[in-house]
């Protein structure tokens, strides 16, 4: 008998592993394939650039909110239960996106996707650390979670330009609910129900403060470019971001139990460790959702392509991690970040140049290169802030971890929209001057949509190939922009980096 539990226990511990990483490689296809049929969302659904926003943005704020509260819900009422609703909550909402007939009813479904991507992600990640409790074991699971995530990135672009071109972008989010019912049956047969003896407190204010201000940021961001970075509804929505992080800091240092420990940014090393987490998501990772709309709308492809084509990007997000766990031996892990984020920042240049017009194999080797930096850091970041804080603060130090992560991602997503938004905007009426062309209202939005054929359709059918032109110049012509910002930012992280860490290392 106590052979059979001996031999059983490992086979239990491995589809444990399995079903907790399924749940949580659902977050990371939904939002790869999203991102690969944005293109034809906004075509189908006449959507503005802001709508093509927010259809990203909703998502993840939602998301990035919510994920530190569900794991301390999970902590508190169960694991399984937390997971099996979260489940519940991401396949209902992935059913009414596949059913939004229109953009804001799909960004509003989005963003209720994004709640119930929390709660299937944070007792997902639970479930897998309450099931390995040695070390070895521990870390041959995560290695294992690790290269089903990598996997999962690299097979997401093929699956959502296949879904798009056979069956429409509808059924991108439609699939997703066979899948839930599948991971519930495995959760429910599979999964034993466990929580914390001593779990956390939610901390309510702290929630709350920080999603409105990650919303007016958010929301600044957006609608910069249509409204006018000067105008005040812009200006007044950035400046209660401010005031509600403000306000956030100030609670979160007046509370027993707060969500974020602000004590733990004292450190420099720490610093340095979660800023180099925030580039990488900023200027490599939010690249998933970027890239689809270049090669897209710049680059002319279909969305199939379009998937095909980020195979360079994503190969080398998923081979570099192993480089990484190599360079481990001989450099400090200041060195590997600021390593990677400079090669963020070479491969964003690269990019930049390809987006000027230098296609074919310039533009494969500068995809290389930015997944090649992406990857090293998203195999480093992680265990970068983990090294960095004493052992009885690594509950915290991954929950700020993670709020980096996501952080990043939403506010370089809308702050590199915005800067391809303003240039895209700015390149048309260039263009169209010097094509000495009339200016249709609402071709400009179109065009900074993505929407080419209804902006073309606003012209004589003798005028189609030079407006073409112009729109596909203009939005290459954004994007180099765009690539220049995140080189920028992935810079100046590298040098503050070195900087923080380099003087704690000594």
């Amino acid at each position: 008998m106590s052979s059979t539990i001996v031999s059983s226990a490992p086979v239990r511990g491995t589809a444990v592993l399995l079903v907790g990483s399924m749940g949580c490689a659902m977050t990371v296809l939904d939002t790869n394939v999203v991102g690969i049929v944005l293109p034809t969302i906004a075509r189908d659904l006449h959507a503005t650039f802001a709508d093509i926003e927010w259809v990203i943005s909703a998502y993840v704020l939602c998301f990035a909110a919510l994920l530190l509260p569900a794991g301390s819900i999970a902590d508190r009422f169960g694991r399984k239960r937390v997971f099996l609703i979260g489940i519940s909550m991401f396949a209902l909402a992935s059913l009414a996106c596949g059913l939004a007939p229109s953009a804001p009813a799909l960004y509003v479904t989005r963003a209720l996707q994004g709640v119930g991507a929390a709660f299937l992600l944070a007792p997902a990640l639970a479930i897998i650390g309450h099931a390995f409790h040695e070390e070895s074991a521990r870390a041959r699971a995560w290695a294992v979670w690790g290269g089903i995530m990598g996997l999962t990135m690299v097979l997401s672009p093929l699956i959502g330009s296949g879904i798009n071109a056979v069956l429409g972008w509808r059924w991108a989010f439609y699939i997703n609910v066979p899948i839930c019912a599948m991971l519930a049956l495995a959760v429910l047969n599979i999964i034993e129900e466990s929580r914390d003896p001593t779990p956390r407190t939610l901390d309510f204010p702290g929630i709350a403060l920080f999603s409105l201000g990650m919303f007016s940021l958010t929301w600044a961001l957006i609608t910069g470019p249509e409204r006018g970075w000067a105008s005040a509804a812009v200006a007044i929505r950035a400046a209660a971001g401010v005031g509600l992080f403000l306000a956030f800091s100030f609670v979160e240092q007046n509370r027993e139990h707060p969500m974020l420990d602000l004590r733990l940014f004292r450190a420099p090393a720490f610093v340095g460790a979660v800023l180099a987490m925030f580039a990488y998501a900023a200027s490599a990772q939010v690249m998933a959702s970027l890239l689809p709309l270049f090669l897209q709308n710049a680059a002319g492809n279909t969305a199939l392509a379009a998937g095909v084509g980020m195979l360079p990007f994503a190969v080398a997000m998923l081979v570099l991690p192993q480089v990484g766990r190599k360079l481990a031996a001989y450099m400090q892990p200041y060195q590997i970040l600021t390593l990677g984020l400079a090669i963020v920042g070479i491969g964003n240049l690269a990019m930049m140049y390809a987006a000027n017009g230098h296609r074919g194999i310039t533009l494969i080797v500068a995809m290389a290169i930015l997944g090649s930096g992406g990857g090293l850091l998203n195999g480093e970041t992680q265990k970068a802030i983990m090294g960095t804080v004493p052992r009885h603060r690594a509950g915290m130090a991954s929950g700020i971890s993670t709020t980096a992560r996501f952080s990043g991602i939403l506010l370089g997503f809308t702050g590199l929209g915005a800067v391809l938004a303003s240039g895209v905007r700015s390149a048309i009426q260039n263009g169209m001057q010097q094509a000495q062309l009339p200016v249709v209202p609402g071709f400009v939005d179109h065009v900074a949509a993505g929407d080419f054929d209804r902006a073309l359709g606003m012209y004589p059918q003798a005028m189609s190939s030079t407006l073409a032109h112009i729109a596909q110049d203009s939005y290459g012509q954004g994007f180099s922009s765009a690539f220049l910002v995140a080189a920028v930012v992935a810079a100046l992280a590298a040098t503050a980096i070195y900087a923080l860490m380099s003087r704690a290392a000594e």
